[in-house]
């Protein structure tokens, strides 16, 4: 019996599924074109399926995409990704329920990504926000949160601690992509900022010996005076461990004063527009 699959959940999940869709290990067997002693082997933990008979067993129980890819990860292997696309009429009703989450969080500057940081909403506070420092038209042609943070923020006059904070994105970027299967557009990504002259030459060193962060401090000067807030990133997705192995991966990043009693009301009293802004 080999360490490494007895220490795998798969067999667990497999008996779980075969329970599930009230099938025999021999009926299993017969879909798979395989043994019910394989069968077995792989539920006791004596046996480690390949990647191929993960993916076999997935289509033989019909798994969906969620199922599916805790069955690969409970194997060893990588979840197999399914971009969906957030514009996809069948997701009318999440588009809807972010519309309402980004208004609600007003005036605090908020804004909706997916899993590369790709801008899709903005809210009113994230527009009166950044308009403080950039004109309508730059902003305007923002599309990645990341970027406009290595670009705006990267001299170091507005994020705390700027070199950790780049550094520690950069590693959840990096491993992100090497977790995942082909991921074009996260390396193509990754290699813009890898060359961006913001970031340290030793940001791997430095995230090596830092956690991930949910927040991190941001700096402005707003009407002459220096203010400090908190940048938190929440994620949207589905219950449990399955909002990282299911499309689309969403993140809303919201600014919220380290001063209760700053009002940023005055950011969304008056005309805003831009693309991304969804009323």
């Amino acid at each position: 019996m080999t360490e490494s699959a007895t220490e795998l959940p798969f067999g667990r999940f497999l008996k779980f599924w075969r329970g599930v869709h009230s099938l025999s290990q021999e009926e299993l067997a017969h879909r798979l074109d395989s043994s019910t002693r394989h069968i077995s082997r792989l539920e006791n933990g004596s046996s480690r399926p390949s990647e191929n008979m993960a993916q076999d067993i997935a289509a033989a129980l019909e798994l969906g995409q969620r199922d599916r890819n805790y069955l690969m990860l409970s194997a060893g292997y990588t979840a197999i990704e399914e971009k969906q696309d957030f514009h996809d009429p069948a997701l009318k009703w999440l588009r809807k329920a972010m519309v309402l989450t980004l208004r609600s969080l007003d005036p605090y500057p908020a804004a909706l990504t997916d899993g590369l940081g790709n801008l899709l909403m903005v809210n009113r506070g994230w527009v009166g926000f950044y308009l403080n420092s950039n004109t309508g038209s730059t902003l305007g042609n923002v599309s990645n949160l990341y970027e406009l943070m290595f670009n705006h923020y990267g001299a170091g006059n507005i994020i705390s601690d700027w070199e950790d904070t780049l550094s520690v994105i950069m590693m959840s970027l990096k491993q992100g992509i090497m977790l995942g299967r082909k991921n074009e557009g996260g390396q193509q990504l990754l290699s813009r900022l890898e060359v961006h002259p913001n970031i340290p030459g030793d940001w791997a060193q430095r995230a090596a010996i830092l956690e991930p962060m949910a927040s991190f401090k941001v700096q402005v000067e707003i009407d002459g005076a220096l203010k400090r807030f908190y940048s938190v990133a929440q994620t949207i997705g589905a219950l449990g461990p399955a909002a990282y192995v299911s499309e689309p991966r969403l993140s809303i990043h919201t600014l919220y004063p380290e001063d209760d009693s700053l009002d940023l009301s005055p950011l969304i009293a008056k005309d805003l527009s831009h693309p991304l802004l969804p009323y």
